[in-house]
């Protein structure tokens, strides 16, 4: 149902940037921005591991720095049938974790020093699996489509608002090219948000499939909400965008469960884990390193 979800999501971002073009610019107007955002985002695709890892000073573990940790990810990479990722440690108070690459053959999770001082082994795990989930349905990809279409709306608003919207498409004159400019990126925003947060709800179902233990993830989710409110988290709070990367979201100035959200509510997701451990057989927990 979620990944249903995302592909109205998408459809409707594209009937919206399709929209906007006729209403905008017309026809030209349309590729001319399509062309610029995925420039861009191409650009984003290739090298945003890179540039994210970098922007959170994230340095590269293995087993002799981090047993406990690249041994657990090693085990949960084999029981979902994925290439092993790079792993990551940054060095912040605030526990917290993200997955990034362009694919499971170009991948790596990052976990905060935050996380692994203040998680129990078992909930590492399950937010270790989350982050592998995010891989193994490919949600980096996801993200750059809809940045792309986000990306060709802003274009084309921009460009309307600075050199005037002009098409005989467009039935309401001015007064069309107004409204689209203003509400065209609004929309884009918000239908970016909803899919971040469906994306979430899937990867909770598919990390507590590949943990073995949801109340594993539920226990570090309801943990990780509770301590980062308490605890800041200054690279994010300077690069605000990143928020949707994870699990938690980091930033202080947060609305729950809403459309202006990246993230569903803690609660929510937690109800939800717990419904999935009630109801089905849980798979064995990998051993500890």
């Amino acid at each position: 149902m979620n990944a249903f979800k995302t592909s109205i999501l998408l459809a409707g971002l594209t009937a919206l940037v399709l929209a906007a073009g006729l209403l905008l610019g017309g026809e030209g107007g349309l590729v001319l921005a399509i062309g610029f955002a995925l420039f861009g985002n191409i650009f984003a695709y290739w090298s945003s591991d890179k540039m994210v890892l970098s922007m959170y000073g994230a340095r590269q573990v293995d087993e002799t720095a981090h047993p406990a940790l690249v041994g657990t990810v090693k085990q949960l990479a084999a029981r979902a049938q994925l290439p092993m990722p790079k792993v990551y440690v940054i060095d912040t108070p605030q526990p917290n974790a993200f997955a990034t690459g362009r694919n499971p053959d170009n991948a790596a999770v990052a976990a905060t020093t935050g996380l692994l001082d203040n998680l129990s082994h078992q909930e590492i795990a399950g937010v270790m699996a989350h982050e592998l989930a995010h891989v193994k349905n490919r949600d980096t990809l996801i993200m750059t489509i809809t940045a792309t279409l986000a990306g060709a709306l802003s274009m084309l608003a921009a460009s309307a608002m600075f050199f005037g919207g002009r098409s005989q498409n467009n039935p309401l004159g001015s007064l069309g090219t107004i409204l689209v400019t203003i509400l065209a990126p609004v929309a884009a925003m918000l239908v970016q948000m909803a899919i971040s947060r469906t994306r979430e709800y899937q990867a909770d179902r598919l990390g507590a499939e590949i943990c073995g233990r949801p109340l594993w993830l539920a226990s570090a989710l309801e943990k990780l909400e509770t301590l980062s409110h308490r605890i800041d988290n200054d690279q994010a709070e300077h690069n605000p965008a990143t928020a949707h990367l994870f699990i938690i979201n980091p930033l202080h100035a947060r609305k729950v469960d809403n459309l202006f959200s990246t993230h569903p509510s803690t609660s929510n997701r937690v109800h939800y884990l717990r419904d999935m451990a009630a109801s089905s057989l849980e798979l064995p927990p990998p051993s500890r390193p």
